[in-house]
């Protein structure tokens, strides 16, 4: 089995509920998230473990996710559904493998919340990664998101 992982943090003067819950809602992601330009599936919030959504960007690859830790505000986990970067007219193709994104959210201090974001992907051994994959593996993807939470939260 091969694993990548990458994590970051970000200090927020934001208190945990406000992060949690804009982060929390997937639509809000193509504000945020670089690549991110249509999400699916999201209906009714807040969403609850079990429920699934999808999330693409203008290739024509989409990634399915599954909720599956959800206690506002403390800590939010989605896994991916299916095979990574199928095709998102007929869920064809895509690559084996399971990638977990967790947030989590620290209070420190009064006035601070430590907003933190780990994205591990485990692939069988051989497996190849979906193209361009590996690149969101750099810290600074994160903190460019983080960058934009925080922009979005106190503009």
């Amino acid at each position: 089995m091969g694993i990548v992982q990458v994590s970051s943090e970000t200090a927020f003067q934001n208190d945990a509920e406000e992060i949690y819950d804009f982060v929390t809602d997937p639509r809000n992601w193509v504000k945020v998230y670089p690549g991110t330009e249509i999400i699916e599936g999201v209906d009714e919030l807040p969403l609850k473990v079990g429920d699934i959504w999808h999330e693409a960007g203008n290739s024509p690859q989409r990634y399915s996710w599954r909720l599956i830790t959800a206690e506002r505000p403390w800590r939010w986990v989605f896994q991916s559904h299916g095979p990574l970067a199928h095709n998102r007219e007929d869920g064809s193709g895509g690559y084996a493998g399971i990638m977990t994104i967790s947030y989590s959210f620290l209070s420190p201090g009064v006035g601070i919340t430590l907003f933190h974001r780990s994205m591990t992907v485990e692939v069988p051994k051989g497996a190849e990664l979906p193209p361009g994959l590996i690149r969101n593996f750099e810290p600074k993807y994160i903190d460019q998101y983080h960058a934009a939470v925080g922009k979005a939260l106190n503009s």
